[in-house]
């Protein structure tokens, strides 16, 4: 099947990204990296505090999964409302809805007793988590839009190396999240935890209003009305053969992850206290920094497409292999070379999204992917807490466990984790070597060999004007995108 013309390059860019262009997304860049590092600051602290204090596996599931469902639902949405506003105004929204989210999770922690709060059979455990839930959500939409701005600002022989940036700032990110966010709750606590993630949220939120991001005008696509939700995104990702079968293996492949998603923390906090996990994931996420600067080094290859399937192939690998004991040392050094994994991986599909998707439509394609690959996230995560907890922790610490897989998973108090991690890596296995000899992998690789680069036919180098005048249209942005969230669930 030929490749359709790309409705985006039917005119020639009135200007092209160039030096300038390039200098305000590395100012970008570092901004998101700010705001990651307290939203998942404040997030990974709350993970951590409520394992310590009910050393449940369900109630980490739970909260995991609701994240990630949250995520799902509001995908397309928040999609919406980066293509259809300026970019830097979606920013400021997203930090100042996660500033007062904080906010509300200080008064909450103020206004009950810590010992109430812990209980996740009340009511107040879960509002708590839900507030501080929410503000971590909403900057999914600072990371649409980030991924946007690739496509507006850095020229298109370039992208898969910016790509390879943002997986080692992201990386940077995580390293101090999880450092700081163990010794944080071992050593200060939950509510010195929430007071730090507020004022360096604050922090975050004055530095993005100084942040130039080019953008003379909302770009949209010659000749057609902006549209909202599915009607303008599915158009979009149809039009490209293989497109949809790469949303749908991520979604398989978040499926798996939801597994590692629920049970990796419970694991390592079976292994290390608190203090040294958080000290574990902060040396270990240098794999982010290694695979963003190898992706930002030497690209990803012709083959984008085949670069993410290998990858998949090393993933599966490691999760049947780094929990066949419980050696702290194998336990760490499978999550550096994940780490690692990860970073080419997000590269790799971000960098088809930017070159066969208009840019007019990146960030609908962007959220949608994003909602449709989150949703079995929640879902495995919502099965596996339960699972873990009532039946293979129970099974494999007995007799008949040990009996009957200990020659493989020896023994140990988390070797139920173990077997979860490796049943999952399995299947995984399975499906990737499966797509290798698709008829969707084929198509999408020529589909991206033949296909013009994205560009935005608007983009100038003028710098962008302040973003304060475009927050206040968003209420209309939210609208639009709410009554298309509403059709959805319809």
């Amino acid at each position: 099947m030929s490749q359709p013309p790309h409705p985006a390059t039917a005119d020639a860019p009135r200007h092209a990204p160039g030096p300038s262009t390039v200098r305000a997304f590395y100012q970008v860049l570092v901004n998101t990296a700010v705001a990651n590092v307290t939203s998942s600051y404040l997030w990974w602290g709350l993970t951590f505090w409520a394992y310590l204090e009910t050393r449940s596996v369900m109630a980490t599931a739970i909260i995991g999964g609701s994240y990630m469902l949250l995520v799902a639902l509001l995908g397309v949405v928040f999609g919406v409302i980066v293509d259809r506003t300026k970019k830097k105004a979606v920013m400021v929204l997203s930090s100042s809805v996660t500033l007062i989210a904080y906010l509300l999770a200080g008064a909450l922690y103020l206004s009950f007793p810590e010992d109430v709060l812990v209980d996740w059979g009340g009511p107040w455990f879960w509002v708590f988590a839900g507030v501080i839930l929410i503000g971590g959500v909403v900057e999914n939409m600072r990371n649409i839009a980030l991924s946007t701005t690739v496509t507006l600002l850095v020229p298109a022989d370039r992208r898969d190396k910016a790509n390879g940036l943002v997986g080692a700032v992201h990386g940077i990110a995580f390293m101090v999240t999880s450092v700081f966010s163990g010794l944080s709750i071992g050593l200060l606590g939950m509510g010195w935890t929430v007071v730090i993630a507020i004022a360096a949220t604050a922090v975050a939120l004055v530095h993005l209003l100084f942040v130039p991001i080019p953008e003379p005008e909302i770009a949209h696509l010659e000749g057609g009305a902006p549209q909202a939700g599915f009607r303008g995104v599915i158009p979009a990702v149809v039009i490209v053969p293989g497109l949809l079968a790469l949303i749908l293996f991520s979604t398989f492949n978040n499926l798996v992850g939801g597994v590692f998603m629920a049970l990796m923390d419970p694991y390592g906090l079976t292994l290390f206290s608190v203090e040294m996990w958080g000290i574990i994931l902060g040396i270990t996420s240098f794999g982010f920094i290694i695979g963003g600067a190898l992706v930002a080094k030497f690209g990803l290859g012709k083959n984008p497409v085949r670069t993410m399937l290998l990858v998949n192939i090393g993933v599966a690998v490691l999760g049947m292999t780094f929990a066949l004991r419980e050696w702290w040392w194998l336990y760490a050094l499978g999550i550096l070379v994940f780490m690692c994994l990860m970073p080419i991986a997000e590269a790799a599909e971000q960098t088809i999204v930017q070159r066969v998707v208009p840019f007019e439509k990146q960030g609908r394609v962007f959220g949608f992917a994003a909602s449709i690959e989150s949703v079995a996230a929640p879902l495995s995560a919502f099965i596996i807490g339960p699972l873990a907890q009532f039946w293979l922790i129970p099974f494999m610490n007995g007799a008949e466990g040990q009996e009957s897989l200990g020659w493989l998973l020896g023994p140990g108090e988390a070797r139920g984790i173990a077997l979860a991690f490796g049943v999952a890596s399995l299947i995984l296995l399975v499906v990737v070597l499966l797509a290798f000899i698709s008829r969707p992998y084929r198509q999408l690789s020529a589909a991206y060999a033949t296909a013009a680069p994205s560009v935005n036919a608007a983009a100038e180098s003028s710098p962008d004007v302040d973003a304060a005048t475009h927050v206040a249209s968003l209420t209309d942005q939210i609208s639009d995108a709410g009554e298309s969230l509403r059709a959805t669930v319809r």
